[in-house]
C-alpha cells in the first residue's frame, strides 16, 4: 500500500508527495504540525496542511528571504526574524559577518523543537551564540522594540491561524517603528496565481508606510504554483541601486550577485498587480 500526502492549494488544485514515514503528527497550542519523510523532497514540515519547508528545496526560500535585504543594507548589525522556527532564515543571516545579533521570535515552540530534531541541516544554527531564540508573539515583540533593528524579516505561514496579524497595515507600521532610521524589512507575500489580491493589498499597505517598496520573486517547487513573491520595504536604501560587483560570493545555491537585481524583474502580470 502506498501513502501520499496532498496539500489542497485551492479548492480544485493541489500537490501530492509519496510518504515514506511520519515522524510527528501533533496539534500544538497554535496549529496542526506534521513532520513527514517524502520520497521526492526528503523531510517535510507541514503546518495546518500547508508545506512550510523541505530538505530538497528549502535553500531557495531561505536564501531569498535573507540575502537581498542584507546586501541592500550597508551595515546590518541587528536582525530580527519573525516566525521561521525551522531556523533556515537564521542560518542564512549568519553568513553575513557584520551581523552581530540575530533574534528569532517564533510563536510556536514545537516548530523549533521538531525542526532541531528532524531538520538539522536547516535548524543547525539556532544554538549559535550570535542568535537569541524567543518563543513569543512576533507582533507584540515588534510593538515593544522600537528603533531596535537594522533589518526585520517576516518568515510567516500564509495569513491563517497565528499568522493573520502579520499581514496587516498595523503590523507594517509596527515594523517601521521597530527599525532604525535606515532600516529594511522583507516578508514573504505568497504567489500571484492563487493569491493575486493578497499581493496587491500587501503592496498597497506597505507603500502607505515605507517610501521604497520593491517586490521580487523566486521559484520554490513545493509552494503553491512554484512562483513565490517577497515584498521589501525600506526607509532609505533601494535594492535596485546596489552595486552588484560589491556583493561577495558566499555559500549559496540559489541567490547570487547576478540574481540580486534580476529577481526584481517581475513577469508582466505580477508587475501589473503592484503598480
Amino acid at each position: 500500500m502506498e501513502l501520499w500526502y496532498t496539500e489542497k492549494q485551492t479548492d480544485s488544485y493541489g500537490i501530492t508527495a509519496k510518504i515514506k514515514e511520519t515522524y510527528v503528527s501533533e496539534q500544538t497550542d497554535f496549529q496542526k504540525l506534521d513532520m513527514i519523510e517524502t520520497e521526492e523532497f526528503g523531510t517535510m514540515l507541514v503546518l495546518d496542511g500547508m508545506v512550510m519547508t523541505t530538505d530538497k528545496d528549502e535553500f531557495v526560500y531561505h536564501e531569498m528571504v535573507a540575502h537581498p535585504a542584507l546586501y541592500t543594507h550597508p551595515n546590518p548589525k541587528h536582525v530580527l526574524v519573525v516566525g521561521g522556527g525551522d531556523g533556515g532564515v537564521i542560518r542564512e543571516v549568519l553568513k553575513h559577518p557584520q551581523v552581530e545579533k540575530a533574534v528569532l521570535v517564533e510563536i510556536d515552540g514545537k516548530v523549533i523543537e521538531y525542526s532541531k530534531q528532524y531538520l538539522p541541516n536547516i535548524a543547525g544554527e539556532l544554538d549559535n551564540p550570535r542568535v537569541e531564540v524567543i518563543v513569543n508573539d512576533g507582533f507584540m515583540h515588534i510593538h515593544d522594540h522600537k528603533n531596535t533593528y537594522d533589518v526585520i524579516m517576516v518568515d510567516s505561514t500564509e495569513p491563517v491561524g497565528p499568522a493573520v496579524n502579520l499581514f496587516t497595515r498595523g503590523f507594517y507600521q509596527g515594523i517601521y517603528d521597530a527599525l532604525k532610521e535606515d532600516g529594511i524589512f522583507v516578508a514573504q507575500t505568497d504567489n500571484p496565481w492563487f493569491k493575486a489580491d493578497l499581493i496587491a493589498s500587501v503592496n498597497r499597505d506597505v507603500k502607505e508606510v515605507f517610501p521604497i517598496v520593491r517586490v521580487y520573486w523566486a521559484n520554490v517547487p513545493t509552494y503553491p504554483s512554484g512562483l513565490w513573491t517577497f515584498t521589501m520595504g525600506s526607509k532609505k536604501h533601494d535594492p535596485l541601486e546596489v552595486d552588484e560587483t560589491s556583493i561577495p560570493e558566499i555559500d549559496t545555491k540559489y541567490y547570487s550577485p547576478r540574481l540580486h537585481k534580476a529577481a526584481f524583474s517581475l513577469p508582466k502580470f505580477v508587475e501589473d498587480l503592484v503598480k
